[in-house]
């Protein structure tokens, strides 16, 4: 059970998602959404869910890394996953897929972060839902947990639908609605909300 996970019960985000704040300055993450795939004492990494990486195409990535896909019918977004090495790819995914080298973020999500994977995707046998992304956020020790005390940044509990649809315009105001939260009353002072 997610809650008996003792990493979270010291305060760990893992398989959460966070809300860039309405004042953020860093407009790499302005209004971004990011699931954190992994946050512990040595720091944290997540992607963001919200964002495309811009011209790259997924059968133009799958030309790159010579894989073939004959039958290929659904057009695959490629995300921005943050400013971290943007070379590299990571596929978040449902919890029905699994490779041996396939990270459980939730009991629900997966990450894996291998070429076996895209020729799954590719072929018809990838998971039932998944996002792929090119890059990740990542911060040192200690480093997001300063980032939230300073108001960077708010977290949220995921759903399936806001982890994985294609409404990327939307995701921020959808994930905090779910605090129940009016963004416009947000302030990005330390203390004052």
């Amino acid at each position: 059970m997610p809650g008996d996970d003792p990493e979270r019960k010291e305060g760990y985000l893992s398989g959460q998602l966070l809300i860039a704040m309405p004042s953020m300055q860093d407009t790499r993450f302005a209004r971004t959404v990011i699931y954190i795939c992994a946050h512990n004492s040595e720091g944290a990494m997540g992607l963001v869910i919200n964002r495309l990486a811009g011209a790259v195409t997924f059968p133009d990535l799958l030309q790159q890394l010579k894989i073939e896909a004959p039958n290929l019918e659904k057009a695959i977004r490629i995300h921005f996953g943050g400013p971290v090495e943007t070379g590299r790819g990571f596929v978040l995914h449902s919890d029905d897929y699994r490779h041996e080298t396939t990270l459980d973020v939730s009991d629900q999500v997966g990450l894996t972060a291998t070429i076996d994977i895209l020729q799954d995707i590719a072929n018809g046998r990838g998971p039932r839902r998944s996002l792929l992304a090119l890059g990740y956020a990542g911060w040192g020790p200690g480093q997001l947990d300063h980032e939230i005390q300073a108001n960077g940044w708010l977290n949220v509990s995921p759903d399936e639908d806001l982890v994985f649809d294609d409404d990327l315009d939307g995701k921020w105001d959808r994930a905090i609605g779910k605090l129940g939260v009016d963004p416009s009353l947000l302030s990005g002072d330390a203390g004052h909300a």
